[in-house]
């Protein structure tokens, strides 16, 4: 029987539940210094010693009374009589009187009767006399025993997180070992019969174990230490038993994957046989089907199968507990503030955390929304931030200032590339890194998105390849378009090669645009506003025309037109995999993964640029490598079905 959530609850409630149930204590236990790093303090730490605990010289010399180098001058030098030396750890066994001084090293205990020490670049040596040119007064280089720590004195507060400096000072008073907040124990288990682990082969229908790395990863940052006990198929009993066994060795057990209604209603029923459900579902988004059981004293989370919606449940509950129990301070955000660039429809009734990617800009900092992530992956990697949205907010609107709260430090992009991505501009940002390293920000929102973020100033460059139906001219009608005249100019870039990509042999027989409308053919789509969108509407409205048939109905007879990718590669891939015969995109992806071609028509991957940034460095730079030789043979040895023209780096003024 399927089952909904119990009972949807807001973060805040499910944080009162979670923390009013748990009795939070912080183990002490003593470690070697030498493995203090990191550590937090778990006393207070007092000196039983002075240090240093003699009178030391601080630089090599003599060791004299300074009233004997009284009136010494260049020209006039005082002359003592040598009558020892003295090593760093040795006891001295001459004592210094007047007229007399003693040889010694830095860190070497002065002798009894000096009181300062002149510098040997000030003195000359003759057998046992030396000449001091320099006068010192009292106590010069010469550090006095507890000038730097008095015994009694307190060394290191209680809660401090230890460094290179406190451990350094810890040393100097003698301490071998010291007693720290235990971190806390944190047990993992993936739960799918999907997962398997990185590294082993992967069958089709398999992914590869995710949360396992990103939560072990987000324990340790938080002070724990994580143990993987490995993934549990969809069977009760295996997930009875390694959540038994994470109970026994752990402080924390953590579930990810089978949270959701259907497969959720099973490890919610083996919760509660472990303890008490104190929540099944939060009223958040990304991370709705979230678990929390209380057992023995131990809370057992449940967290959703979505790698950035089991980190983002992870870092609003579980982070914080783990760092209270390891003795680290709540953990704030830094926070910035930026302008959303379109209108972007929340989850209403759900607290929403939207992953961001921001911009510079001369006015400060858009933040790009990622439409959606909780199952994509590489949200976790590019995300800068995240915005978070009330439950009773419908949707951010275009140019709203909103405040987002960092993952770490935001470091400015110089070269901000924003709009239709291609691998053409993965091999021109590897050369422009060799030629001079720096930061390059790439976001993909497609060529219409791009070219509004040029209008909007957000974007160095964009990327475009749009085909205008009725001109049949790539990109500037979309340019004259959206007002870039005066503002912009298209810079040629390169042809890509465009067509049907098929399965090896081309085992359904596709020749033409016709060939979609039968039906034992399974086609993948492009998404809206993608030139390659544009390109397979026109030839479908040129067929629907010599038909006479609608438009929509051409699109209805198409098996797969409303299934959408968002680049050529999972085109390719969805060809690969069976999911369809056929798909639109450029050779260079059909030939990486060993499908057919039939070519249709060149497309023209150009690139638009704001005429404020052509002095810019960096865009100067971009300019030079798309115009070199040496991307023209990079393209030719790595990506087949792209080449450069003779147009290619022409500036073409709008």
């Amino acid at each position: 029987m399927r089952k909904i959530f119990r009972e949807l609850v807001s973060i805040e409630e499910a944080k009162r539940r979670l923390f009013e149930r748990l009795k939070i204590e912080q183990e002490v236990e003593e470690v070697p210094l030498i493995e203090a790093y990191g550590r937090i303090l778990a006393e207070d730490c007092y000196s039983n010693i002075d240090v240093p605990p003699f009178d030391r010289a601080t630089m090599d010399g003599y060791a004299v009374k300074a009233e004997d180098t009284f009136g010494a001058e260049e020209d006039n030098p005082v002359a003592l009589k040598v009558i020892g030396k003295v090593e760093a750890g040795e006891i001295p066994s001459v004592e210094v009187e007047n007229g007399c001084a003693v040889e010694i090293s830095t860190g070497a205990v002065i002798p009894k009767g000096a009181n300062a020490v002149v510098m040997v670049e000030h003195t000359s040596r003759d057998r046992d006399v030396v000449y001091i040119y320099k006068p010192v007064p009292p106590g010069a280089n010469v550090m006095s025993a507890g000038s730097d720590i008095m015994a009694g004195e307190l060394l290191v507060r209680r809660g401090i997180k230890l460094t290179a400096r406190e451990i350094g000072v810890l040393a100097s008073a003698g301490f071998k070992s010291i007693r720290v907040v235990k971190k806390p124990v944190v047990a993992i288990i993936s739960t799918g019969n999907e997962l398997v682990n990185p590294g082993e082969k992967l069958d089709f229908g398999k992914i590869y174990d995710v949360n396992t790395y990103t939560i072990s990863s987000g324990v340790i940052e938080n002070g724990g230490i994580p143990i993987f006990l490995g993934i549990a198929k969809d069977n009760a009993e295996e997930i009875k038993s390694k959540i038994a066994e994470g109970l026994k060795i752990a402080d924390i057990v953590i579930l990810s994957g089978g949270t959701s209604a259907g497969v959720g209603d099973m490890v919610y029923r083996i919760l509660e046989e472990f303890g008490e459900v104190i929540v099944h579902g939060i009223a958040v988004k990304p991370g709705k089907p979230t678990v929390i059981t209380i057992a023995n004293g131990k809370p057992i989370f449940g967290l959703p199968g979505y790698p950035t919606s089991a980190l983002m449940i992870f870092e609003i509950f579980v982070a914080p507990l783990i760092r209270k129990m390891a003795g680290l301070p709540e953990e704030h955000r830094k926070i910035i503030k930026a302008k959303i660039p379109f209108r972007v429809h929340s989850a209403m009734g759900r607290r929403e955390f939207l992953p961001v990617n921001l911009v510079e800009t001369k006015e400060g900092f858009v933040a790009y929304p990622f439409t959606e992530y909780s199952g994509a992956i590489s949200t976790l990697a590019e995300a800068d931030g995240f915005v978070e949205i009330s439950e009773n907010k419908v949707f951010l609107d275009e140019g709203e200032v909103v405040e987002v709260k960092l993952f770490g430090e935001v470091r400015p992009a110089d070269l901000m590339i924003i709009g239709s991505h291609c691998v053409g501009i993965d091999v021109l940002l590897e050369i422009l890194q060799r030629r001079k390293p720096m930061q390059a920000k790439v976001i993909n929102v497609g060529s219409t998105g791009g070219i509004l973020a040029i209008n909007r100033g957000e974007a160095d460059v964009a990327g475009t390849h749009l085909l205008d139906e009725k001109t049949g001219e790539y990109n500037i009608p979309y340019l004259l378009k959206y007002g870039l005249n005066g503002k912009a100019v298209l810079v040629k870039g390169y042809v890509r090669e465009q067509g049907f990509i098929v399965a090896k042999g081309n085992p359904k027989g596709i020749k033409g645009f016709e060939d979609l409308l039968r039906e034992d053919v399974t086609f993948i789509n492009r998404n809206p506003g993608s030139g390659t969108r544009i390109l397979l509407d026109m030839h479908l409205r040129r067929i629907a025309e010599d038909k006479g048939i609608d438009f929509e109905e051409i699109k209805r007879r198409i098996k797969g037109y409303d299934v959408e990718a968002k680049s050529h590669t999972a085109v390719a891939v969805a060809v690969l995999m069976g999911k369809a015969d056929v798909g639109l995109g450029i050779r260079t992806v059909a030939e990486r993964y060993g499908l057919d071609f039939i070519p249709v028509r060149p497309e023209e991957f150009d690139f638009v640029m704001r005429k404020d940034r052509l002095e810019k460095e960096s865009v100067k730079l971009f300019l030079d490598v798309l115009r070199s030789e040496e991307f023209r043979k990079e393209l030719e040895r790595r990506l087949p079905g792209i080449r450069i023209t003779k147009r290619t780096g022409e500036i073409i003024e709008i």
